[in-house]
C-alpha cells in the first residue's frame, strides 16, 4: 500500500506507468461520486462531481483525522480498481500519523489501491499534485496538507482545477488545521468528528461524521449532515436507530486503530 518519500521524478515514474497501464475500463465514468446516503447526495445533485475540485476543511486534531477518514472512505467508493494516489506533507504525517491498512480492509475498503506519497514541502506538494491530478490511470487524488497554504492561491487551484476536470479525476484537497478561504473550488466542506452510537454488546459504532457545506459553485450552500460508515454496505448511511450515543471523549473509537490516520 505505502510508498516511501520519494522526489518529484519518482512519482511521475510512477504516473507514466499508470497512464500508460490504464485503459478506458480503468478510468473512472463521468458523473458523480455518491456517498449512498440518499439525502447527502440528492441535496448536491447526485454526489460529487467527478473529474472536479473538492475541498475538505477540519480545524483541530481530532476533526483533521475524520476528515482523512471521509475522504478515504469516499474516494474507496470510485468504481473499478484504478488506483488512488494520495499525497501528503512530512509535517501533515507527523502529525495525523498513516494509514493502517488491516483498517481499511476491516472497513471493506481496498487498502492496495493506496499509493501514499510523502513530499518534504508544500512546494513539493503542489509539483506533485500538479503531475498526479493529469494522470488518466487514476480514480481520484488526495492531497493534504496542514496549516496555512501560502502556495495554493487561486491561480494554483485553477492550475489543478483544469487538469482534474481534462482527464476526467476527482480531487479531493484536505486542508487540515486550517480556515476555509477562497477558491475556485466545486464543493467546499468542514468536516467533523461525530460521537458513534455503539452496537450491541458495547461493541464501538460505526465511523460517523458531520458535514457541512461552507460553498458549492452549482446551488446554495449551508447544509449540514451527519453520515455513518456502512461496512456491510460500503457506503454512507444514516445512523443507527438502536444503541447509546457514545460520549464526545469516546469519539476517537469511532475507527478501528489507525485506519483514519492518513
Amino acid at each position: 500500500m505505502r510508498e516511501s518519500s520519494q522526489p518529484l521524478a519518482g512519482l511521475r515514474k510512477h504516473i507514466a506507468r499508470l497512464a500508460a497501464d490504464g485503459g478506458p475500463e480503468s478510468r473512472p465514468a463521468k458523473g458523480w461520486l455518491a456517498s449512498g446516503h440518499a439525502g447527502f447526495d440528492a441535496a448536491i445533485g447526485g454526489g460529487l462531481a467527478i473529474g472536479r475540485y473538492h475541498e475538505f476543511y477540519a480545524a483541530d486534531a481530532l476533526d483533521a483525522t475524520s476528515a482523512a477518514a471521509f475522504a478515504a472512505l469516499l474516494a474507496l467508493r470510485t468504481p473499478g480498481k484504478a488506483p488512488l494516489i494520495w499525497l501528503r506533507t512530512s509535517d501533515a504525517a507527523r502529525r495525523t500519523g498513516h494509514i493502517y491498512a488491516p483498517g481499511i480492509a476491516e472497513l471493506g475498503g481496498d487498502p492496495d489501491r493506496l499509493l501514499m506519497f510523502e513530499t518534504p514541502d508544500p512546494k513539493m506538494l503542489l509539483a506533485c499534485a500538479n503531475d498526479a491530478i493529469r494522470c488518466a490511470g487514476s480514480a481520484a487524488v488526495i492531497v493534504e496538507s496542514w496549516g496555512k497554504f501560502p502556495l495554493m492561491d487561486l491561480t494554483a487551484g485553477r492550475r489543478l482545477a483544469l487538469g482534474a476536470r481534462d482527464a476526467g479525476t476527482t480531487l479531493l484537497m484536505l486542508r487540515l488545521g486550517a480556515a476555509p478561504t477562497p477558491s475556485v473550488a466545486e464543493t467546499r466542506w468542514s468536516v467533523a468528528a461525530a460521537a458513534s452510537r455503539e452496537l450491541e454488546a458495547n461493541a464501538p459504532g460505526a465511523p460517523a461524521f458531520d458535514l457541512e457545506l461552507i460553498r458549492w459553485r452549482a446551488g446554495p450552500a449551508g447544509g449540514r449532515w451527519r453520515l455513518d460508515w456502512n461496512h456491510d454496505e460500503q457506503a454512507f448511511g444514516e445512523p443507527a436507530l438502536s444503541g447509546a450515543l457514545l460520549p464526545l471523549s469516546a469519539r476517537r473509537a469511532t475507527l478501528p486503530h489507525g485506519v483514519a490516520a492518513a
